[in-house]
């Protein structure tokens, strides 16, 4: 069963009834890690809330531990990140997705591997390839067939460099700058460590990224968060029927 990793934009997910809740404690906080069930079609999708149930909780504080091992706990193995982000690449335009295959990492201080003490020896994982080829394969696939349907197709970039800052702030002009040399195509805040907690337990771990603004610097005037809440909207109407006409393999 697919589990599903969303921020406040996946809020409609959670206007259904859910077939049931699991609450998991974990080594990693006091605070219970729900995972919502819910039948879409003939399949069934896990939900778990990224900012917490209220979408409270910025990006630096979010328990990516817990929140990877109690989908692993409840036997999860597949893990699908829906993340909101800045468009950098040209064609990354508000309303476009991307689907990356690669990050590069800005963040500090987030506590970002379960391997740290009372081990026999050091853990080092393979992040060569951060997001599992499989996994994006079919969510490419089914986000085609998706698309074929709309009267205006969304643009869709099968690959892409993903940076991760540190937030809860947007970036400067020149921090974005910086991004563009180095070669990233999108930017966002909740990428890691959450992909590679995933590799630690041996999960596979794919994005699905939807543009809701151009990054500092790249449009005229300032950011306006009441624009990007309402490309939040509109993109989330595309992507939930992704969700709801899901097909596992």
């Amino acid at each position: 069963m697919l589990a599903i990793i969303g921020g406040s934009g996946l809020s409609k997910i959670r206007e259904k009834s859910p077939l049931n809740e699991e609450r998991v404690t974990t080594p990693f906080g006091s605070e219970a890690i729900a995972v919502d069930y819910y039948q879409f079609g003939s399949q069934q999708l896990a939900f778990l809330a990224r900012h917490g149930p209220n979408g409270a909780i910025p990006p630096h504080r979010v328990n990516y531990r817990a929140n990877i091992w109690a989908l692993h706990e409840l036997g999860h193995r597949r893990v699908l990140g829906i993340n909101v982000v800045g468009g950098i690449h040209p064609e990354m335009a508000p309303g476009a997705i991307m689907v990356p295959d690669q990050l590069i990492d800005y963040t500090q201080g987030r506590p970002g591997t379960f391997y740290e003490e009372g081990l026999e020896r050091a853990v080092h994982i393979d992040f060569t390839e951060p997001f599992d080829p499989c996994l994006r394969a079919q969510l490419l696939e089914q986000l085609e067939r998706l698309n074929a349907g709309h009267q205006e197709r969304r643009t869709v970039l099968d690959r892409g460099v993903y940076g991760c800052t540190q937030g809860p702030r947007l970036e400067t002009a020149a921090e974005i700058r910086r991004l563009q040399r180095d070669g990233c195509d999108i930017v966002g805040m909740t990428a890691m460590p959450e992909a590679a907690l995933a590799r630690e337990l041996g999960m596979a771990y794919a994005l699905l990224t939807l543009s809701v603004n151009w990054a500092a610097g790249l449009d005229a005037g300032e950011i306006s968060m009441e624009a990007i809440g309402q490309m939040i909207t509109e993109g989330m109407e595309f992507v939930l029927p992704l969700l709801e006409d899901w097909q596992e393999d």
